[in-house]
């Protein structure tokens, strides 16, 4: 990922918000033979015995669950809303267009978990997105036994030990204020994902222009 300092989210609270808010992540890493592998899961911090994790599950004998028993190094990236940015918007606008991204990496090591803890994995990841409706029939515990019995012997839970967390927030940090405000300004007349940078870019207007 591109490693400059002003595009980097320093806030623990604010990455944390992030991946609670966007946790499908693109879990990826190499087999015994380094051929890289992917998945796309749903991961959520957790705190385990003092550890600050990530959780989530994947379908048994897959190529990533195979990839990850052989070699225990994985990377997770949790993308949020993303969109361009014209160079006609700048002050100057003879200058190359961009994108504005966030984006959280997640490095660490995989390990996975007995069947008391891929339970709990379920249960937390079916209230997430039910909306922590305990009375879903699609939670976890809600579900009929059978079923949960043959679901728990096809698929894994796993934590992954966090070694390395990285961030870019690219949000035209590097603009001028006049820029920085037009883009604001035409972000807002676009779909969703042009609205959700312009409302993060206008959050940390105050911090980039305050001293200028």
């Amino acid at each position: 990922m591109y490693n400059l300092p002003r595009h980097k989210e320093q806030d623990k609270q604010v990455i944390n918000a992030f991946i609670e808010k966007y946790p499908f992540a693109f879990l990826t890493g190499c087999d015994a033979e380094n051929r890289p592998i992917a998945t796309q899961v749903p991961l959520f911090f957790e705190n385990v015995e003092g550890r600050k994790v990530l959780r989530g599950h994947i379908m048994k004998g897959t190529d990533h669950h195979k990839a990850f028993l052989q070699n225990d190094n994985v990377l997770a990236v949790f993308t949020g809303k993303h969109t361009y940015v014209s160079g006609t918007w700048y002050s100057n606008p003879y200058t190359p267009s961009t994108w504005n991204y966030m984006s959280v990496h997640v490095k660490g090591i995989v390990r996975f978990v007995k069947s008391v803890e891929l339970e709990d994995i379920l249960r937390k990841t079916s209230l997430y997105f039910e909306g922590r409706n305990e009375q879903s029939t699609t939670v976890f515990d809600n579900l009929p036994l059978a079923f949960k019995q043959r679901a728990l012997e096809l698929i894994v839970g796993f934590e992954v030990e966090i070694n390395e967390i990285d961030t870019v927030f690219k949000l035209s940090q590097d603009r001028d204020a006049e820029s920085y405000q037009n883009i604001i300004m035409k972000l807002k007349e676009q779909d969703e994902s042009g609205r959700v940078i312009a409302d993060e870019m206008e959050k940390r207007e105050k911090d980039l222009f305050s001293n200028k």
